[in-house]
């Protein structure tokens, strides 16, 4: 299935009940992230906003970690309180990662990891299609849930704390993720666009 334009029912921000709450969020934080993705030029795309900032390099041509599948990598951070900056290919990227593998390890066949998956992209057409595509799917898979499912635990299996906590929680952290680095990509955009016109 191919991913466009975000949708969002304005509607669920009236209902008062668990799927209507956490798929609201999740919803309306991707049509506001989606917004600012759009006419990405690959050199802000790329940009880093500071010397040896996080980035996704072609197999083979980056000294640091590497993760995904594919001809292109994410760099990984050296840890997770790595305070290193980061540019807007590796924070897509680094969502594809969050939501393809949370998808795959909810609706999926429980098989795939980060590094069985195309996260990183050279341009910036192509990082923003597998965004669109993977949030697209985890939307599916979430707002299909009954508010019966929302509470089951263990319903997704990615994590040791996934496996523990009912789904509502997973959903609400991946929403969390949407926003905070969705919030960086828009810093990042506003800090290209000063930098371009001082």
């Amino acid at each position: 299935m191919a991913y466009g334009s975000p949708e969002f029912d304005w509607d669920v921000l009236s209902r008062p009940d668990v799927v209507s709450l956490v798929t609201g969020q999740l919803g309306f934080s991707w049509l506001d992230l989606h917004q600012h993705l759009q006419d990405l030029p690959d050199e802000e795309y790329l940009w880093e906003p500071a010397p040896g900032a996080l980035s996704v390099a072609p197999r083979g041509g980056t000294t640091r970690r590497a993760v995904g599948a594919g001809e292109w990598v994410a760099e990984w951070p050296d840890g997770p309180d790595d305070p290193g900056p980061r540019t807007i290919a590796w924070l897509v990227a680094h969502l594809v990662e969050v939501f393809a593998e949370r998808w795959e390890w909810t609706f999926g066949g429980h098989r795939l990891r980060r590094d069985d998956l195309v996260l990183a992209h050279p341009t910036a057409e192509a990082g923003v299609a597998a965004l669109t595509e993977a949030v697209g799917r985890w939307r599916d898979g979430v707002e299909g849930l009954t508010e019966a499912e929302m509470w089951t635990v263990g319903r997704s299996q990615a994590t040791e704390i996934d496996q523990q906590a009912p789904f509502a929680h997973l959903v609400l952290h991946l929403n969390r993720e949407l926003v905070h680095h969705g919030s960086e990509i828009t810093v990042l955009r506003d800090l290209y666009r000063t930098r371009a016109s001082a």
